[in-house]
């Protein structure tokens, strides 16, 4: 048995295991039981009463944090020429086309996001096996293939983020940092539960949200109350 370390257990002593929280209880002790050296990621974990081997109960989409997501998103955009100027002034970190493929085809992936145009999707699409598993695929569904590349980038920067249900039925999402005011997490939290709740596919049958938790990097799950999600 893994020996806890005593941040972990004090932790552990704070949370009462019985009890299913209120998000604005939750969103003050994940500040409280997180004692890392640095600023940790607030993440949320829904479970989903969906059947993921289902096409027809896939839940895949986009939300705008409010208050963003508290990380740097390195950004590369893939594009023409003529859309350099738009990325580069949208706040892009690294923009051009045949130079970066021949770079992500060597080996090089240290990007968050990738934006593209659909007229270059036919050579970024012969990067799908390098960037498919690591989910810098970009995707009309996500917005990340666009014309309108600018928009795309400034949507990223300012906390946009792609999510999807994973095989076990559960959607992870980081919803800010522990140096994070509570209300921006419970603000965050809410809209990116929200937007799952609205993604609900027609065919999910039963209790669809299953469980809530909230944690921190290292940190304990919180047990969240579907029911106290406004409270």
């Amino acid at each position: 048995m893994t020996k806890l370390t005593k941040n972990r257990k004090a932790a552990l002593d704070l949370i009462d295991k019985d009890k299913a929280y209120t998000l604005k209880e939750a969103a003050v002790l994940v500040k409280e039981i997180t004692k890392t050296k640095f600023d940790a990621s607030v993440d949320i974990d829904v479970r989903l009463g969906i059947d993921p081997r289902k096409s027809n109960q896939m839940v895949r989409g986009v939300v705008s944090l409010p208050h963003g997501t508290g990380k740097e998103t390195k950004v590369l955009v893939l594009c023409t020429p003529d859309k350099e100027a738009e990325a580069k002034e949208a706040g892009a970190d690294f923009v051009g086309l045949d130079e970066y493929i021949d770079k992500i085809k060597a080996g090089w992936t240290d990007v968050d996001v990738i934006i593209t145009m659909p007229s270059v999707m036919g050579k970024v699409g012969a990067l799908g096996r390098i960037l498919g598993p690591r989910g810098l695929m970009p995707n009309p569904k996500s917005g990340t293939v666009t014309m309108e590349v600018g928009k795309a980038v400034k949507e990223v920067k300012q906390g946009k983020i792609d999510f999807k249900v994973d095989k076990n039925g559960i959607v992870h999402a980081s919803v800010g940092k522990v140096s994070f005011e509570p209300d921006m997490i419970v603000d965050n939290a809410r809209e990116f539960i929200s937007t799952v709740v609205k993604l609900k596919p027609v065919a999910a049958k039963g209790t669809y949200i299953r469980s809530l938790y909230l944690s921190s990097t290292m940190s304990p799950g919180i047990k969240l109350d579907p029911k106290g999600l406004d409270d």
